[in-house]
């Protein structure tokens, strides 16, 4: 196939947070070449096990389009920081994943790949640095991935969500590395508040605040069980739309809590399209500290008591998303210990106050960024392509 310069890839995977925001970017880079009379072929590399083929293959643009044109699965193996049997084994998936990238990229020659990081992410790029393809890669959490540390050293730039997280790098390449904030979906810039209350079956003029608590599409046993243990002192006081998850909830105990609360107490397994709005119609959200969850919430100035996983099972990403925010005074953090009764009642009791959500609502204002990250990322992507042209 002769080199077409309207071609490029993205690579990013294995859960849907490597995946929603690269989307975003996608959605965005469509449409301003489109907007420049320019017709581009957008393909995407993933796991070629797990959900990735179905969320990428399902998207569309808000005008109805597929946002990528085709997905190309590949064998993937996990990066872990610890010693596991495992690590042998999927040395061959990772070498699998290279060959393959390498001849998916090598047929399509396109002008750059843009990463959203991921175990998935690292062949790609380190395939595309090979066949002198520009790599551009996004770190969306406070402090960098595995993948993306293994991924710098691919890229031509990388983009972070963070000016704290580009402070970091060594002072020598630090002109490789541009604060643009974390893609969102289109969706959420859209959100309607209102729209969120009907499906809720609340009221428009109901008188206690909304609480929304997530945990992830599994769930978190620990805020469920926050949440379970302080229904009565919780539901006196807001109205709680509760996601349990799909995994981590106990089905019984939220059956049995339901009619006994009737309209201050919603619990939904998982709420999907829906979501953009039930956050629109949030007055105070409680969940973990996912940094797409984080700036969802953000982008709608919604109030937030976070809960982040920590442990010896994380790599405490999830901390250090939570850290900033609270720092900016945009959000209150329940780590470790004190994510128990007291202090969750504590928070949340200052949160029953409009003008001290009033006050979140203007210092989340603060940490957004004047463009929307997925556009300036497209933007950036794209004078990459005219700048390829030039050459």
């Amino acid at each position: 196939m002769k080199r077409n310069r309207d071609v490029v890839f993205f690579t990013g995977g294995g859960t849907a947070g490597h995946i929603y925001p690269g989307l975003a970017v996608a959605e965005q880079l469509r449409n301003i070449a489109e907007q420049n009379g320019r017709n581009l072929l957008i393909c995407w590399i993933g796991c070629s096990k797990g959900m990735d083929k179905k969320i990428v293959s399902s998207a569309v643009t808000a005008s109805g389009k597929q946002t990528v044109d085709f997905f190309y699965g590949i064998p993937a193996g996990k990066l872990r920081r610890y010693f596991s049997l495992k690590n042998f084994s999927d040395l061959f998936r990772v070498l699998g994943g290279f060959i393959k990238a390498k001849h998916i990229l090598r047929k399509y020659k396109p002008s750059v790949l843009f990463s959203k990081g991921g175990f998935v992410s690292v062949p790609p790029c380190f395939a595309a640095k090979l066949l002198k393809i520009p790599v551009f890669t996004h770190e969306c959490d406070f402090s960098l991935g595995l993948a993306n540390r293994i991924n710098f050293k691919s890229a031509k730039t990388m983009f972070v969500s963070y000016q704290e997280t580009k402070d970091r790098f060594p002072a020598e390449v630090q002109n490789r590395v541009i604060v643009t904030g974390n893609p969102v979906r289109p969706v959420f810039h859209s959100a309607s508040a209102l729209s969120g209350l009907s499906f809720l079956g609340i009221p428009v003029d109901h008188e206690k605040p909304v609480l929304l608590v997530l945990g992830g599409s599994s769930g978190s046993r620990q805020i469920n069980n926050l949440v379970y243990d302080n229904i009565s002192w919780l539901c006196e006081r807001f109205i709680v739309v509760h996601q349990t998850g799909l995994i981590n909830t106990d089905e019984n105990r939220t059956a049995e809590l339901a009619p006994a609360f009737k309209d201050a107490y919603k619990p939904y397994d998982f709420i999907y399209k829906e979501m953009p709005d039930v956050l629109a119609a949030a007055d105070v959200i409680l969940s973990r500290a996912g940094a797409n969850s984080l700036w969802e919430a953000a982008l709608l100035y919604k109030p937030m008591v976070l809960v982040p996983l920590c442990g010896s099972g994380t790599r405490g990403d999830q901390v250090d998303n939570a850290e900033f925010f609270k720092s900016k005074k945009a959000a209150e953090m329940l780590l470790g210990e004190q994510a128990d009764n007291e202090h969750l009642r504590a928070a949340l009791e200052n949160m029953l106050d409009s003008q001290s959500r009033a006050s979140y609502s203007q210092a989340l204002k603060a940490i957004l960024p004047e463009v929307a990250p997925e556009r300036k990322i497209a933007e950036l992507v794209y004078e990459s392509l005219d700048q390829g042209a030039e050459k």
